[in-house]
């Protein structure tokens, strides 16, 4: 074994108790599904566990059982309530404007895309796949290879009354968009922002809410319940309304547990410190990894790692085995790894855009966790070398 990889093992291996032994022997992989309590989790950009007031404030709203849309008085305490959610959930983004609930972000995309009162449309060659589907007939604007915006590209295609869709944090490579300067070119064109800020805690960044016309949130990456979210929005003469619930942009029984976990969720600050930290910890310890997005301005929840010679379909397979939770930086289509359209978008290519997992981090991940992920890590990118030479 080289120096390089001793030094790669040994700056993962300060694991404690939580170590990386406890997850590669044959126990281990026979009790894989057997008690997901002893697994490390790392996988928290695709959906975190609720935390302890966001559940009480589920129970609370199942509790009150009446549709808040009703006219008689247990519908009205309902609606009371539901009014109350919504004005915690906008207060803790610091939101001043209007919000639209609905079942996510998915849907608060929707509404943005489909709805807005814009002749045109431009996307981001780097935009969730679900920006995708709903934004048939776009503009796919390119990124530069460190993921951002194309500026240049962007004030070329820009103009009044058409909407730019963009994802401000990345949930592949973690790569903040530069929105200040995005909001600048898009309004000065007459343009209108929606910006895709599901990755972003609640109080991370200022720049979206001063400059976005709206944006789309979501409950279950922060510690909420799945099924709700919300759309900010500027002014309702932005969106034309479809009828129903939701002042009539959005029709749908009224999801009053799933606002009040919404609300609990987020009124409790995300550390951001302590992810840096863990982050910047996992990368001195990954030798020989190639980090995504490296000389961008990334969120500390989200690191995207390439491992030289190890699909990323292995690499999956190794580390769930080994009771840890990642995922790859592709998406999943019919049972099969397709290529990045992110990574792709980015200039890379094949084999090395195939060799890439995301690790992401939530309120509860720990040193020992992410010493024992590097570890792992180190040990299988030592494997490929050995087999490359």
């Amino acid at each position: 074994m080289t120096s390089g990889n001793v030094a790669c093992l040994e700056n993962g291996a300060r694991s404690g108790a939580r170590g990386v032994g406890r997850y590669i022997g044959s126990a281990a992989l026979h009790a894989i599904g057997t008690n997901l309590a002893d697994r490390i989790y790392l996988d928290h950009a695709a959906t975190t566990p609720m935390i302890a007031p966001a559940r009480a404030a589920v129970i609370e709203g199942m509790e009150r059982w009446a549709n808040p849309s009703s006219p008689h008085a247990e519908g009205r305490a309902a609606r009371a309530a539901l009014e109350a959610a919504r004005a915690r959930i906008a207060a803790a983004y610091g939101w001043a404007h209007e919000t639209i609930l609905t079942s996510g972000a998915s849907e608060s995309l929707w509404i943005g895309l489909r709805r807005a009162m814009a002749e045109r449309v431009l996307i981001t060659a780097v935009e969730h796949d679900s920006v995708l589907r709903h934004a048939e007939g776009a503009q796919v604007l390119p990124v530069r290879t460190d993921g951002t915006l194309d500026l240049d590209a962007l004030r070329a295609a820009i103009g009044p009354r058409v909407l730019l869709c963009v994802q401000r944090t990345n949930s592949e490579t973690g790569v903040i968009q530069p929105i200040e300067a995005i909001a600048e070119i898009v309004h000065a064109a007459g343009g209108l922002l929606l910006v895709d800020a599901a990755q972003m805690p609640a109080r991370a960044s200022a720049a979206v809410l001063r400059h976005a016309d709206l944006v789309a949130v979501s409950a279950h990456k922060r510690g909420g319940p799945p099924g709700i979210g919300a759309l900010f929005v500027r002014d309702f003469a932005a969106l034309m309304p479809m009828g129903g619930q939701e002042k009539g942009y959005r029709a749908g029984t009224e999801n009053l547990p799933g606002a009040l976990g919404f609300a609990a969720a987020v009124e409790v600050p995300e550390d951001l410190h302590g992810p840096a930290a863990l982050r910047a910890r996992l990368e001195a310890a990954l030798v020989g990894a190639e980090i995504v997005g490296a000389e961008s301005a990334r969120s500390p929840l989200i690191g995207a790692y390439r491992m030289p010679g190890v699909s990323a379909a292995a690499q999956l397979i190794r580390f769930d085995m080994a009771g840890i939770s990642v995922s790859a930086g592709s998406a999943c289509s019919s049972g099969s790894l397709r290529p990045s359209h992110v990574l792709t978008a980015m200039g890379w290519a094949e084999p090395a855009l195939r060799e890439v997992v995301r690790v992401s981090f939530g309120r509860g991940t720990t040193e020992d966790e992410v010493d024992a992920f590097a570890a792992l890590w180190c040990e299988i990118a030592a494997e490929a070398r050995t087999r490359a030479a």
